[in-house]
């Protein structure tokens, strides 16, 4: 059934673009909405383990995709799936022309094929791949917006990405050369040897080094404010939600657990940069004038806290990051989409222009209250369940420091994030913006699908945590589990 995930949209592809775009482009938009829905459908009923009739050569090709089909995966692919219908739905509401939908459409399905692959994939240069397909993709979007903003953080995010992508086909080039092959199992078996563990070290530690660029963590940061913020909405709420954790963020945790992983060295090392961006992200993101940018340095602190838990190490530690890689995707995919409402209605993110829009928009003023408490860690919210997890394992491994730390972290974000509220929906209406009414029907979908998810996790915590959360600590094998 796995397979079906990378050939269906591989299907629609064809289909939108061979059958003609005046013909296919009204019905562009459903069938990709059709899909997501059954990706979600495969996630979360039995049909995961549901087998499918042989396709042929094009099976035999996939399998070199080497499945995965663990609860890391299903994680992953159930969060590609929500945050891809929900930018979908965003996008919609705000494209300028059908033709900008159809566009969007067809890109989008490209980079679900990319982190889909990417979730699954159980080879090292596999896993390079569909990363690097991911990213090209993203390039595009990321420049849909054609003026010089969203130019300048294309051109950002296309040079540190291709320093990353340099980084790890390196390491790639270097674990084919020592272990002759570039399977996961093959690469650990290699570091079992004692003449081959320092290379192999060497080589995934240049494909980390790729991977923390992709994340965007201090002090690789550079391009990920600029490539949020002058993005078009539903690619910022594509890219903020799942596309650099997909790219980054799981393939750090993929090769930690599924490898062999990290030294002690490194383990400190991710630490040392988890912690750096909990606290460089919250205090830059204070400063801002603008709400998207204030979004991605936020994305920035919020992904140090995955980043500190995964250097942490412990069974507990990497739940924990699992599932806060799951609720930031959700509540920072909120906010970008409620900053898109904003957007479509002012015509600008600039605080300096709100003032008050809560009593014109009550959803978006709502569901934006909900995702700034979860991302701050307010009970009984599911981010709040996920930092508490985190912060467990850090002080049951001893880490009392970067415990503390953490927490006084997440005092500023409580902050900034009421900084936010308070400039644009909080207190009297701003001038000129009385007749101003809520976001298309499209954006509000999406907001209250995440606001949704996010309440109900947090509520139904004691179900997740025993079904879902801690058999995500499981997959810790060799020196990360101790």
């Amino acid at each position: 059934m796995l397979s079906l995930l990378l050939t269906l949209p591989l299907v629609l592809l064809a289909l939108l673009n061979v059958a003609g775009r005046r013909i296919m482009r009204p019905a562009a938009f459903w069938l990709a909405v059709g899909f997501l829905l059954f990706q979600v459908a495969v996630v979360v009923t039995p049909l995961w383990n549901a087998a499918v009739p042989s396709i042929g050569s094009l099976e035999h090709v996939l399998m070199l995709v080497g499945v995965q089909p663990d609860g890391l995966s299903r994680m992953v692919l159930l969060t590609v799936a929500i945050i891809g219908l929900c930018a979908l739905l965003t996008a919609r509401s705000v494209m300028a022309s059908a033709d900008a939908l159809f566009s969007f459409v067809n890109l989008l399905l490209i980079a679900i094929i990319g982190m889909d692959a990417t979730a699954i994939a159980g080879d090292l240069f596999t896993l390079y791949l569909f990363i690097e397909v991911t990213a090209i993709t993203s390039f595009v979007l990321i420049g849909m917006g054609r003026d010089r903003g969203a130019l300048e953080g294309a051109f950002k995010y296309l040079i540190l990405s291709a320093v990353a992508s340099f980084l790890m086909l390196s390491g790639v080039g270097l674990a084919l050369l020592i272990a002759g092959d570039t399977g996961f199992q093959a690469i650990a078996a290699a570091y079992g040897t004692s003449q081959a563990s320092a290379f192999v070290t060497v080589a995934v530690c240049l494909f980390v080094g790729g991977a923390l660029i992709k994340s965007g963590v201090v002090p690789f940061h550079g391009w990920l404010p600029d490539a949020y913020s002058a993005s078009p909405s539903a690619v910022s709420t594509l890219l903020a939600g799942i596309v650099t954790k997909a790219t980054g963020v799981y393939v750090l945790i993929r090769i930690a657990t599924s490898l062999f992983g990290f030294s002690f060295e490194l383990r400190e090392a991710l630490m040392v940069l988890g912690l750096a961006s909990i606290i460089v992200g919250a205090f830059a993101a204070m400063a801002q004038h603008d709400m998207k940018r204030m979004l991605a340095y936020s994305s920035i602190s919020q992904v140090g806290y995955i980043i500190l838990a995964l250097g942490c190490g412990t069974p507990l530690a990497l739940a924990g990051a699992a599932f806060h890689f799951f609720n930031h995707a959700i509540f920072k995919g909120l906010l970008f989409v409620n900053a898109a409402a904003v957007e479509q209605r002012l015509g600008t993110v600039e605080f300096s222009r709100m003032g008050g829009l809560a009593s014109r928009m009550p959803v978006t003023g709502a569901t934006s209250t909900i995702a700034f408490l979860s991302a701050a860690g307010i009970p009984p919210l599911a981010g709040f369940w996920s930092k508490l997890i985190i912060l467990l394992a850090l002080w049951n491994a001893g880490r009392y420091g970067f415990a503390a730390a953490a927490v006084v972290a997440s005092v500023v974000t409580l902050g900034y994030l009421l900084i936010m509220q308070r400039r644009a929906f909080f207190g009297r209406i701003h001038a000129g913006l009385e007749g101003l009414r809520d976001a298309g029907t499209g954006i509000l979908i999406a907001e209250i699908i995440l606001a949704v998810i996010t309440v109900g996790v947090g509520i139904a915590y004691p179900f997740v945590l025993k079904d879902l959360v801690l058999p995500l600590g499981s997959i810790a094998v060799g020196g990360v589990a101790q």
